[in-house]
């Protein structure tokens, strides 16, 4: 019992007098307890500090704005189609997995399958492929202009002493400028199948000299220019199918099959007169915007992605087929019936292009006319050769395409002549509307 009360009594009395307990306790107590509070503040510090600086961090983070993920300039248009029809299943996938918590596709795996190719690469695949699959409907304006100018030197004689020539000296020169404007339309179904039609409109001027010495015209040069009035071309048309996407070991492959019919004026029947003045000098009484016959051109072409650059090659065999004629004679007041057999034709290319940026690309590339000799056959008659109509015509290429908006691209090519039978220099500008 006595010890019971003395209890309550010193509860009573610790209540009642804190300090009295305090002062009760020894001073090494006091000294340990001052030391773990001292220790318990410095710890707080250093956290309040730690605090602060992920705290300015964080501010920082949250001022900077958006940015967006960054784009690959050189993938592959085929690679977006491909995330775009799976874009519903991983979207949720994600969804599902972010709010479980649980383990999703890495963020670099993310990226590459949220990024889009820049647009510049995806008209540069269209330019270089040839298929439209940007849109389900397409229309281009273009215009070309080519340059043409050669020179031939003809000697009839022969050399005395070995220094002087004695003879005819003649000097044949042809400057031709072709203006072309071409209206094509696409329709792009299910981006595999593509239709499309061709109608260029043609104006050519073509101006013809000559000079020399003969009996007819001695020392004489003339010249005469004779131009074609804006007129229809040869319309065409073609179909094209993508039979294979781009993956890591296999390029984008479309085959082309085109048909050219013979809407423009055929140059078989126009007539050469002799010049006034110059017995040397032909000209002709027109000029023809078609070569007058139906044509097939099958092909292919191959797009590969070697990030940052694109490569690409085509190749076609156009067929032209044989066409009869009222009158295939070139002679004044002579009519000749007749049939023709155009020689045919392959062309190949092959280029690189890169991305600029995600406006602009440039492609460079070389590509190769190479078409055989055409053949003349009069009614009962034999087939003939025609001279000089065999040809092999080399470009270098230097082109762009701009995306001016997201509808309309601008499309500037510059092709030089390397061989003789190409055109000195040609320079088209298209223009690419996708609806």
């Amino acid at each position: 019992m006595y010890r019971s009360v003395s209890l309550r009594a010193v509860i009573c009395l610790s209540t009642l007098f804190p300090a009295v307990m305090v002062q009760a306790a020894t001073d090494p107590d006091i000294e340990a307890l001052k030391q773990e509070l001292l220790e318990l503040k410095q710890r707080y510090e250093v956290q309040q500090k730690a605090l602060a600086v992920l705290e300015q961090r964080v501010r920082q983070v949250e001022d900077q704005p958006a940015t967006p993920q960054p784009k690959r300039l050189a993938k592959s248009p085929a690679d977006m189609k491909g995330n775009q029809r799976v874009a519903t299943g991983t979207g949720a996938a994600a969804a599902s997995g972010g709010a479980a918590g649980g383990g999703g596709a890495s963020y670099g795996q993310s990226l590459a399958d949220d990024s889009q190719p820049a647009q510049s690469v995806s008209n540069l695949y269209d330019e270089a492929s040839g298929f439209f699959g940007g849109g389900k409907f397409s229309f281009e304006t273009g215009v070309t202009y080519a340059r043409y100018d050669t020179r031939q030197l003809i000697l009839n004689g022969f050399l005395a002493l070995d220094s002087i020539f004695l003879g005819n000296i003649n000097l044949d020169r042809i400057k031709a400028d072709t203006w072309t404007l071409d209206l094509t339309g696409r329709y792009n179904f299910n981006n595999r199948w593509q239709f499309d039609i061709n109608a260029p409109v043609v104006y050519r001027e073509s101006t013809y000299q000559s000079g020399g010495a003969n009996e007819g015209a001695a020392g004489v040069t003339s010249e005469e220019t004779v131009t074609k009035d804006p007129t229809l071309g040869d319309v065409n048309f073609g179909v094209a199918y993508k039979f294979l996407d781009e993956s890591v070991n296999t390029p984008d492959a479309v085959v082309t099959l085109r048909v050219k019919a013979p809407t423009g004026k055929d140059p078989f029947g126009i007539k050469l007169r002799q010049a006034q003045g110059n017995t040397n000098l032909f000209v002709p009484d027109d000029l023809p915007t078609g070569n007058g016959v139906w044509s097939i051109t099958p092909g292919i072409s191959l797009v590969k992605t070697f990030d940052p650059a694109v490569l690409f090659g085509t190749l076609s065999y156009t067929h032209n087929l044989e066409e009869s004629f009222d009158d295939i004679s070139s002679t004044v007041n002579q009519k000749t019936p007749g049939k023709v057999r155009i020689g045919d034709s392959f062309q190949i290319g092959a280029g690189v292009a890169f991305a600029l940026n995600e406006k602009m690309s440039m492609s460079f590339s070389v590509s190769d006319l190479i078409q055989k000799k055409s053949k003349l056959k009069q009614d009962g008659g034999d087939w003939q050769s025609v001279v000089s109509s065999d040809a092999n015509a080399g470009y270098f290429n230097v082109g762009m395409t701009i995306a001016a908006t997201d509808n309309l691209t601008i499309v500037p090519n510059l092709s030089i002549g390397m061989t003789d039978d190409a055109p000195d220099f040609q320079f088209s500008l298209k223009f690419p509307y996708y609806f």
